[in-house]
């Protein structure tokens, strides 16, 4: 009787505890997100992007570089109760001769300010470094669900660090852990110096760091972009490189076309 009572007791608090658990629906509507962030839900989707990647509030997940913090507003408070959201964030107390853009420290001491700002509604959420090539690892092996990366890769690929990333990725992640990844998709043949990286070429990497391609999905393309512009993909919104020039049609065309996919670390079962 009294093995019968503990097992529901057990029972119950499990419930409990999965009934407290914060839904992405909640998180999209939270009090942390900006107004200006939630413009942006039409060319970024996150709702469906997340569900794409089997992002839930019970997973450990990694974001690479989130800058802004646009998807942090998201991640972090969805994650707060019984997950963890964890920045892999710029490189924020670099050496003196370093030369790691001004931007990057301003932007990597914002959300360490942000996180600790908000600790209440973000839980256990922390950043760790990562500036490949010099500190490139994301945390103990096998440690985390999900690893994602939106609009980043071709920096690393531009820098000669693709490679370095997405076997930090492969590591950190478990057996059967998703790697997302949103990415300004490229036209055969296209520089990279545009931005825009071909799907191929993210696959091919992603493959021989170990991963296999479970799915692809078109919730963030974008057929009026056109990828043909003189400051390249950031002529458009968000960036409006070009100013006043032609802002209207860059704002009619909107964010550019995106890839998104899910990649896996097969179980070796």
């Amino acid at each position: 009787m009294k093995t019968l009572l503990a097992a529901s007791v057990v029972a119950l608090i499990g419930l409990s505890g999965a009934a407290s658990a914060t839904t992405l629906d909640e998180a999209l509507k939270n009090d942390l997100r900006q107004a200006s962030s939630m413009e942006r839900d039409k060319y970024r989707h996150p709702g469906e992007t997340l569900s794409f990647f089997g992002v839930d509030g019970q997973k450990t997940v990694i974001e690479l570089w989130p800058g802004g913090g646009w998807y942090a507003e998201i991640l972090a408070p969805l994650l707060a109760r019984n997950g963890q959201y964890i920045a892999a964030n710029f490189e924020t107390n670099p050496a003196p001769e370093a030369k790691n853009p001004a931007y990057q420290l301003r932007l990597g001491k914002a959300l360490e300010s942000w996180i600790e700002t908000n600790a209440a509604k973000v839980g256990n959420a922390k950043t760790v470094t990562f500036d490949p090539p010099h500190k490139t690892a994301l945390g103990d092996s096998g440690s985390a669900d999900v690893v994602l990366t939106f609009r980043n890769i071709h920096n690393w690929a531009m820098a000669g660090q693709a490679e370095t990333m997405f076997a930090a990725a492969f590591d950190v992640l478990k057996e059967g852990g998703v790697l997302g990844v949103v990415e300004h998709r490229a036209n055969e043949g296209m520089s990279l110096k545009s931005g825009y990286m071909t799907e191929s070429e993210v696959i091919k990497l992603a493959e021989t760091a170990g991963f296999v391609l479970a799915a692809k999905s078109e919730i963030n393309a974008n057929p009026k972009d056109t990828k043909d512009y003189e400051q390249g993909v950031w002529t458009l919104p968000p960036s409006l490189r070009l100013g006043e020039q032609n802002k209207d049609k860059y704002l009619a065309i909107g964010e550019s076309d995106r890839m998104t996919l899910k990649f896996v670390k097969a179980t070796t079962k």
